[in-house]
């Protein structure tokens, strides 16, 4: 078969073992190669005489990405590799490093390509010797240390600034900016004028342009936009007769159904905080919380009243979701209340939400409230909700990305539908039944509606899905191409947290060509990789995320704050960009693990034991070691009747991981602790064990 051959020859300034610390292996490749989009490895020991086989996936100008099979043919460390791929039979690529003066290496690459992979493509071999000068070019500036971008939007004009004509494409691409009665409008405008873009300004919004479309659906009723802006009042009133003002603290404790927004938006008319508790926190916890905050009333469903037994007696005790007669009541409050319209006040109130509490205590964060439609845009630059969407808000509203979901939902005048507690069938049955166009889930949620039965999960209608919106946690790479495979290309990935609110988010496109991917930056965001003076790393470099938005959150309610680089705010993970900026979580700060002089993360051991036949869950956390300093510990959940030994455990990392990664410890254990938006307990896993 006639083939094209393909030579770039180079100098770079590093000795040979350096050069092949990224050229030798292949799974480095899309650090530096825009065009290959991943390359994971596959398990199970190499053949004699050859190397191990990598699953790749080729994006050549940015087109669908292309999935592929390398293997390495030759490997001589420092010298000498070719891959060799099934499919492009007669083409190779061949790497020769040979040492030059000053502890330079002389690189020669040769790519071999047959002609009818070329026919009929853009792929020519001038395009394909600029893209590999370019590419050594990135590994060049890599080992030496030297920063060439700071955020993966460097490239995109329309992510350096948030500007107003950007902002306004955007809010009237998703429908937002509409024209219409010119009387509804009007009040429309002066509801955001007087309340701003808060969510009592949302929904006032919504009232005015909309009053009777319907705002929430839960398993109590359908509320409209209206009704909600007239039960809120009344709510406000009657909260006010109960020390609700401006400055003050209310303490809410509600699953997903409506009471938890009514009671949100009522205190913002009053300019009272809002502290979201968990509803996975313990007696103590409460405590802890209410010690801590001092509000003047705790608003909660009735099944979380075992918990207030260590509560002062006279913090009063609203029921939000009552399950009997005789208790005083957000409805009962509402039906005795006057509606008397409420001033807005001197200072709007803030949603103060919890940490994880991963490891310890959670801490309160004060959430900005948005300077404006903006930081709408931003999310709907990359995910795209458009407006009157009936969105299922399966994430806990107590949640940064719950809450997400409600406010997003305000501008757009979507009808929100809310479940008290998550069910995976119940999900596709109301998706099925309300034709749901909008899932916004955490991972762990979508995990359970893929282990639900084939046969189960055909029994429901999903085809108006147009959105799944997840965040919250790590979003797992097989659950990902899983979850595509059955419901089709509508999954996006929000990377973000408690603290810089968004950072990054995958779309589709970018979840099939990397499934592990966070993304790329929506409008008005900017991220950077930096190291511990607060500098950019160079490209591929695993260093400190930092994000820059308009919802940096303005500190925790103890008086600590995040740590900042100009206008940039550290997440507290570490990752790092592809070549074709697209950002990779690598892992927390405090969970990296120096074993051996390497720096190892548990994340990639974690996700890659998922996929291991007879894991239902696993967890990975960094134990003292008397020889390395430090090694991993897995802890493993099997599926029901699985057998599986720790020596097979190690041995499906080792074929596929470095061996500083392989857990050393393996501990079977019934279930792995996750909270609510699926992050692993360490605290609890250790405790357990």
């Amino acid at each position: 078969m006639p083939t094209e051959l393909v030579e770039v020859q180079q100098v770079l300034d590093h000795a040979p073992d350096k050069v092949w610390e990224v050229l030798g292996d292949p799974g480095l490749y899309p650090r530096f190669v825009r065009e290959i989009a991943s390359a994971e490895r596959v398990g199970g020991p190499a053949r004699p005489g050859r190397g191990p086989v990598y699953r790749v996936r080729f994006s050549p100008r940015r087109g669908d990405p292309v999935a592929d099979q390398v293997e390495v043919l030759v490997s001589r460390p420092a010298e000498h590799l070719v891959l060799v791929g099934p499919n492009w039979a007669g083409g190779h690529i061949a790497i020769r490093l040979e040492p030059a003066a000053r502890e330079r290496t002389h690189v020669e690459v040769v790519v071999s390509l047959p002609e009818d992979l070329t026919a009929g493509t853009t792929l020519t071999a001038a395009w394909l010797r600029k893209r590999i000068r370019k590419a050594l070019g990135r590994v060049d500036h890599h080992l030496s240390g030297r920063a060439i971008t700071v955020s993966p939007a460097r490239l995109d004009q329309a992510a350096r600034g948030q500007s107003t004509l950007t902002v306004a494409r955007t809010l009237a691409r998703a429908g937002v900016l509409t024209p219409g009665r010119p009387d509804r409008v009007a009040r429309q405008l002066s509801a955001l004028a007087r309340w701003g873009a808060t969510l009592v300004g949302g929904y006032r919004a919504a009232a005015a342009r909309v009053p009777d479309a319907v705002a929430i659906i839960d398993e109590r009723g359908k509320l409209t936009f209206g009704e909600i802006d007239h039960r809120t009042t009344r709510l406000a009133n009657a909260l006010a007769e109960h020390g609700v003002r401006g400055g003050r603290r209310v303490a809410v404790m509600c699953r997903n159904h409506a009471g938890l927004v009514e009671v949100t938006i009522a205190c913002g008319k009053l300019g009272a905080d809002v502290l979201l508790l968990n509803t996975g926190l313990s007696a103590d916890q409460v405590a802890d919380l209410v010690e801590a905050h001092r509000p003047i009333a705790l608003l909660a469903d009735d099944e979380f009243a075992p918990l207030f037994h260590n509560l002062p007696a006279t913090l009063p005790w609203i029921s939000t979701w009552s399950a009997g007669p005789g208790e005083l009541t957000v409805d009962a409050l509402i039906g005795a209340a006057p509606a008397t319209q409420v001033r807005p006040p001197d200072r709007p109130g803030k949603i103060i939400v919890l940490t994880s509490g991963t490891t310890g205590t959670p801490k309160g964060a004060r959430r900005r409230n948005p300077p404006g439609l903006g930081s709408a845009a931003a999310v709907l630059s990359r995910i795209p909700l458009r407006a009157g969407e009936r969105m299922l808000v399966s994430a806990p509203v107590f949640h940064t990305w719950g809450l997400a979901g409600v406010q997003l939902a305000m501008p757009l005048h979507a009808s929100v539908v809310l479940h008290r507690r998550f069910d995976a069938e119940a999900t596709l049955a109301a998706i099925s039944e309300l034709s749901c166009t909008v899932l916004f889930a955490v991972p762990v949620m979508l995990q359970r509606i893929m282990a639900l039965p084939e046969r189960v999960r055909a029994r429901y209608d999903t085809t108006s899905l147009r959105v799944v919106a997840s965040s919250g946690s790590a979003l797992p790479g097989p659950l990902v191409t899983a979850f595509m495979d059955a419901y089709g290309d509508i999954l996006y990935n929000l990377y973000g947290s408690t603290e810089v609110s968004w950072a990054s988010i995958a779309d589709p496109a970018d979840l099939r060509a990397a499934p592990t991917t966070a993304g790329r930056c929506p409008v008005g965001t900017r991220v950077g990789i930096l190291d511990a003076a607060g500098e950019p790393v160079a490209p591929g470099a695993v260093g400190r995320i930092c994000v820059g938005n308009d919802m940096l959150f303005e500190g925790y309610t103890n008086g600590t704050h995040n740590e900042m680089h100009d206008d940039m705010m550290v997440t507290g993970d570490r990752g790092y960009l592809d070549a074709d900026s697209r950002l990779f979580i690598s892992g927390r700060d405090d969970d990296m693990i120096v074993s051996g002089g390497e720096n190892v993360f548990p994340r990639p051991v974690e996700e890659l034991l998922l996929t291991m036949d007879g894991i239902a869950d696993a967890a990975v956390v960094g134990v003292p070691d008397r020889e390395y300093g430090q090694r991993f510990a897995a802890y493993v959940a099997l599926e029901p009747g699985a057998r599986l030994g720790a020596t097979a455990v190690r041995d499906f990392v080792h074929d596929h991981l470095e061996r500083f990664s392989v857990p050393r410890d393996v501990i079977f254990v019934p279930r792995v602790p996750r909270n609510a938006t699926g992050k692993i307990m360490r605290r609890l896993l250790i405790e357990q064990d």
